[in-house]
C-alpha cells in the first residue's frame, strides 16, 4: 500500500509538472502447452499459454537523471531493461518504474516476463516511440530466457534467444486448475542446465510441436490436451512433478482435455473446456480433491486477446 500511495503522488506531481508518464500491462502464462528440443539444433522451443493474470508497469520520466529507480527494489531485470531501452533509443532520461504483479515469482507463470513486457509498453507510452516485438524480444532474452508473452495470442517461440517460430492464433477460454509443489526455480540457472534429449526424442519434439501448431491453429482442443499431457510427462526427466501421476490419474476420472506444467517452474494443473458437459460438475470437484494434497489450488483462466 505503501508504494502504491507513493506511486500515486509521484504521478500527480508529474502531471502538473508536465513529466512525461506511461502504463503499461503484459498478462502472464500457466506454463506451457509444450517445451522442448528440435533434431539436429540446440534450439530449444516452447508454446505459450497466456492467463488472465497480470503484471502492471508504471513510469515517470526523469529528466536529466542517469538514474532507473524501480519498486520492488527486487524487481531487477525490469531496471535492466529500462535502462537498456533508454539507450537504444537515446532517451537521456532515467525514471521512476513501479511494478505491480498477480504473477508469483519463480513458479513458471512468466512474471519476470510480463514484468519486462509491461515495462517497455509503459516507456513506449511516457516517450511516444515504439520498439518491434521481435525487438523487445531479443533485448529481454540478453537479461534472461523468456517467454513470448510480448506477442498477441498463443505463439511458438524460441525462449532461450527471443525469437519467434510462428504466431498459432487464439483459443476459447479455457479454465486451468493448478497446484503449486513449493518452492522457486531460477529462470536462468535452470536454462544452464544440459538437458537428456536423445535422437528419438528430439523426433518426437518435433512432431508434438507441427501437431501443437495445427491443434491451436484449428481450435483441435482434444488433441491440445493430449499433446500438453505428453510433454508434462516428458518433462519428468527435466524437472519432475510429484503430483503428475495424481493428476494423469484426475484427468481420466474427470474427463479432462488435459495436464499443464510449467516446465521450468513449480506448478501443473488440469486443463477444462467450460463448454463441456460435466464442467459445472467437475470444477468443484478437482477444486476440493486438490486441496487435499496443497494448500495452493488456484483457478485460472486463459487470456482471451480482443
Amino acid at each position: 500500500m505503501k508504494n502504491s500511495v507513493s506511486s500515486h503522488r509521484l504521478r500527480k506531481g508529474a502531471r502538473e509538472e508536465g513529466t512525461r508518464m506511461g502504463i503499461g500491462r503484459c498478462s502472464g502464462t500457466f506454463g506451457e502447452l509444450l517445451q522442448g528440443v528440435l533434431p539436429g539444433q540446440e534450439r530449444e522451443f516452447l508454446v505459450t499459454l497466456p492467463i488472465a493474470r497480470y503484471s502492471t508497469a508504471r513510469f515517470v520520466a526523469l529528466p536529466g537523471s542517469p538514474e532507473i529507480f524501480v519498486y520492488p527494489s527486487h524487481k531487477e531485470k525490469s531496471r535492466r531493461l529500462a535502462e537498456k531501452l533508454m539507450r537504444v533509443f537515446d532517451l537521456d532520461s532515467g525514471g521512476i518504474l513501479s511494478l505491480q504483479s498477480e504473477l508469483p515469482a519463480g513458479k513458471g507463470c512468466a512474471s519476470s516476463s510480463a514484468d519486462m513486457v509491461a515495462t517497455a509498453l509503459a516507456i513506449q507510452s511516457a516517450f511516444g516511440f515504439s520498439i518491434s516485438q521481435a525487438s523487445l524480444a531479443q533485448v529481454m532474452s540478453s537479461i534472461e530466457p523468456t517467454d513470448g508473452v510480448m506477442y498477441r495470442g498463443i505463439v511458438s517461440f524460441y525462449h532461450r534467444e527471443g525469437v519467434l517460430r510462428k504466431l498459432l492464433g487464439h483459443l476459447p477460454s479455457l479454465t486451468i486448475v493448478g497446484l503449486d509443489e513449493g518452492g522457486q526455480v531460477d529462470t536462468v540457472e535452470f536454462n544452464r542446465r544440459s538437458k537428456p534429449f536423445g535422437r528419438a526424442r528430439r523426433a518426437e519434439y518435433k512432431d508434438l510441436l507441427l501437431r501443437m501448431e495445427r491443434a491451436v491453429t484449428y481450435g483441435d482442443l482434444g488433441s491440445l490436451g493430449e499433446i500438453s499431457t505428453r510433454s508434462a510427462i516428458l518433462n519428468q526427466h527435466i524437472l519432475p512433478k510429484t503430483h503428475l501421476d495424481l493428476l494423469l490419474d484426475m484427468r481420466q476420472r474427470y474427463k479432462a482435455l488435459g495436464v499443464v506444467v510449467a516446465h521450468s517452474g513449480t506448478q501443473l494443473g488440469l486443463l477444462l473446456d467450460p463448454d463441456s458437459s460435466n464442467y459445472s460438475q467437475s470444477l468443484p470437484a478437482i477444486v476440493s480433491e486438490l486441496a487435499q494434497y496443497s494448500l495452493s489450488v488456484c483457478i485460472h483462466r486463459t487470456h482471451e486477446f480482443r
